[in-house]
């Protein structure tokens, strides 16, 4: 069966060499099963390293092989039926790992359901946002993938099978057991750092008494590959309302999601979007048809937040429209700068301005790659506590200001957590914004921050992991690894540098 799957790389792979990162790896192999037996029989027949795929969206070069073997789980797509307890009313579906985002959520919404967990590639692949514990916009209120994952189905790196289900297994402190489907009892300890109190994707997640299962949601493919997926479902709210609210200064934008934070109106997400950022849609909007749905940005228009409601009632959602009407007043500023969006059509367009500024992002990336094509944007993917919201901001502001390199500002400030895009136009902007990058990791470890709040580190931010935890924390993550994968074959240079 697996001689059968496993194929010479050729040149009609070559997109299987790189993902949104832009790195361009090299294969040996390539499979593509489409079945969880089918993974597990590749896995004892091939030899050497093998890189996990699904549909290569991450940008941290995660699916960018390094040599070896392509495991590429696109085929593995398929998507069960909604099932609810109907004394609860709780809702799971289970799915393969290479089911895109986006019809799982056109397979549960006719039910009355959704899946919370919303990044901004809605073509992503579930098994790749189990293996990154990917969020989105709406972790404000919903958190990450991990608290919608209750069981899976991992393959490890000999082929044997561990079934693991939420709420069954747990860490005694450190120490863990794990029985695999052929029985076999693999025992080890966990790292003994701590995670940081702040969203986060950097690493392996472990805590005292941890379920067993968090160990696997985050670990990009380097302890096992993930080839069956339950995931829990929300119901659907009744209403969703969107309000986007441009303001005169980034300190107001601040002052505001401050009061959003201590009100009782609980936003699903609180999105922010910088000067430079609402410059960009400008000249953008300006040159590319592409963006004509962009909606006209008077100058006046400094900085925006982005809050959007899931409520039960028109009550509610009229609470929060108060709610923002009086912090607006309190700031002194009117509110007719400010968008409402109700409907799924509306709804839809202010998703669409949301995403159009990485999208211009990317676009513009492109352009000026024509002439230098290693050239690639540095986005930052980093965290903090809500006490230290204006501190970053300033540290992020000053350092660009000082460097004089082009960037743009935007993300989830709901949970400070922002994403810091500079756009160099040459090789050397690159090198002077990968040492400011550095830079701002340190000052955000210090402050008790993540490296990485949802894009994982993958092959690129290796360094930033040994940053957070020191060489003794991945150093106990690499035990960990050993535990599960003796070779280290899978995913050859993820987390851990070669």
């Amino acid at each position: 069966m697996a001689e059968g799957l496993i194929v010479p790389f050729c040149a009609e792979h070559a997109d299987y060499l790189t993902d949104e990162s832009r790195c361009v790896g090299a294969a040996g192999t390539i499979s593509f099963p489409k079945t969880g037996a089918e993974v597990a029989e590749v896995l004892s027949k091939v030899r050497g390293g093998v890189t996990v795929q699904g549909a290569r969206t991450g940008i941290v070069a995660g699916a960018v092989p390094s040599g070896g073997h392509v495991l590429n789980l696109r085929g593995m797509n398929g998507i069960g039926p909604v099932r609810v307890d109907s004394s609860t009313g709780k809702a799971w579906i289970t799915v393969q790992p290479g089911a895109l985002l986006l019809d799982i959520c056109k397979a549960v919404e006719p039910e009355g359901f959704f899946f919370p967990p919303d990044p901004t590639e809605s073509s992503a692949s579930i098994g790749g946002m189990a293996a990154t514990n990917a969020s989105g916009a709406r972790s404000y209120l919903y958190g990450p993938a991990r608290e919608w994952i209750s069981a899976l189905s991992v393959v490890l790196a000999d082929g044997d099978v561990l079934p693991i289900r939420r709420g069954e297994t747990f860490a005694d402190g450190r120490k863990f057991s794990l029985t695999t489907q052929k029985g076999r009892v693999i025992e080890g300890i966990l790292p003994g750092y701590g995670i940081p109190g702040v969203k986060s994707a950097a690493g392996y997640y472990a805590a005292d008494g941890m379920d067993i299962i968090d160990l696997f949601i985050g670990m990009e493919g380097t302890l096992g590959v993930i080839t069956e997926l339950e995931l829990r479902l929300a119901k659907k709210p009744a209403l969703a309302g969107g309000i986007t609210i441009f303001l005169p200064s980034e300190e107001a934008a601040i002052c505001l999601v401050g009061m959003a934070r201590d009100s009782s109106i609980k936003p699903a997400a609180v999105e922010y979007f910088n000067p430079s950022a609402l410059n960009l849609l400008r000249c953008i909007k300006a040159r590319n048809p592409s963006f004509a749905g962009v909606p006209e940005l008077p100058a006046r228009f400094n900085t925006a937040i982005y809050l959007e409601f899931h409520k039960e009632n028109e009550d509610e959602l009229d609470e929060c429209i108060m709610f923002v009407s009086d912090a607006l007043a309190k700031l002194g500023v009117s509110d007719d700068d400010t968008w409402f969006a109700t409907g799924s059509k509306e709804m839809e367009r202010a998703k669409a301005f949301r995403h159009a500024v990485p999208e211009a992002v990317n676009l513009l990336v492109a352009e000026r790659k024509k002439s230098c094509p290693s050239l690639t944007k540095l986005g930052t993917d980093m965290s903090v506590p809500d006490s230290c919201l204006e501190a970053v901001m300033a540290m992020y502001n000053t350092g660009l200001l000082e460097s004089g390199l082009e960037s743009v500002i935007f993300g989830h400030i709901g949970n400070n957590h922002l994403h810091v895009n500079i756009l160099p136009a040459c090789m050397e902007d690159y090198k002077r914004g990968r040492e400011l990058y550095m830079l701002w990791a340190e000052r955000v470890v210090e402050m008790g921050g993540s490296v990485s709040a949802e894009h994982g580190i993958g092959k690129i931010k290796t360094a930033f992991l040994q940053l957070m935890y020191g060489r003794e924390g991945v150093g106990e993550m690499l035990a960990v690894k050993r535990l599960l994968d003796p070779d280290m074959r899978l995913n050859p240079g993820t987390l851990f540098e070669r």
